[in-house]
């Protein structure tokens, strides 16, 4: 019996993922607003009525897509911001990893930067919401760090948030870069070093200014 639940089990799984799958390359040309729960599943080979097994509705799914295209990302860069290289070496890695991310998963950044102000609101709240827990991340990690010691905790939160929104805008502007003229990536990457840098040194220098 149990191995016959495991087995119902792992199928249930992998036509979830095949729903996912399908509604990602689907969203490709289209908003998450447009796309009908019959498109997706025309596209897998089920009936419509397997969507609901899996998802309340197209909105749940797209909730979905925003915990798999934004959840390893914390993973990664919490990880180089908990690392005791200098500031100047964690910008350029920080950057890498956006890069490579967006190298390797363009439709869940595409589906992101569509969405993030669409018309489906669980699916922005969604995405707000993993970009606040990202801040999250990025602020417990920024004040273990010397250079924060006597920050508010509202300045370090707002450091995270600048931080946050370059890396966002930076993945958004790679993506675009891919149609664009020769080298437009690479020189996204530079100007996202220098804006990140520029941040880091108002950092330095913010409790000097009074931190007002």
């Amino acid at each position: 019996m149990s191995h016959t639940l495991g087995v119902r089990q792992a199928q249930k799984q992998k036509t979830r993922q095949a729903l996912l799958d399908a509604a990602l390359g689907l969203l490709e040309e289209q908003s998450l607003s447009s796309l009908g729960l019959r498109e997706v599943t025309r596209v897998v080979g089920v009936a419509p009525t397997a969507f609901y097994r899996h998802f309340r509705d197209m909105g749940e799914l797209g909730v979905a897509l925003v915990e798999e295209a934004l959840g390893s990302l914390h993973a990664m860069v919490r990880a180089i911001l908990a690392e005791q290289a200098g500031a100047e070496e964690r910008i350029d890695r920080t950057v890498e990893v956006v890069e490579r991310h967006v190298r390797e998963h363009p439709a869940h950044i595409r589906f992101v930067a569509r969405e993030r102000h669409g018309g489906v609101r669980a699916v922005r709240q969604a995405i707000a919401g993993e970009l606040d827990r990202f801040a999250e991340e990025v602020a417990a990690a920024l004040k273990t760090q010397p250079v924060s010691d006597g920050w508010r905790d509202d300045d370090v939160w707002m450091l995270a948030e600048l931080y946050v929104d370059r890396l966002v805008t930076t993945a958004a502007a790679l993506l675009d870069a891919e149609d664009g003229e020769p080298g437009e990536a690479e020189r996204v990457v530079r100007v996202a070093r220098r804006q990140l840098r520029l941040i880091s040194i108002g950092r330095r220098h913010w409790m000097a200014a009074g931190g007002e």
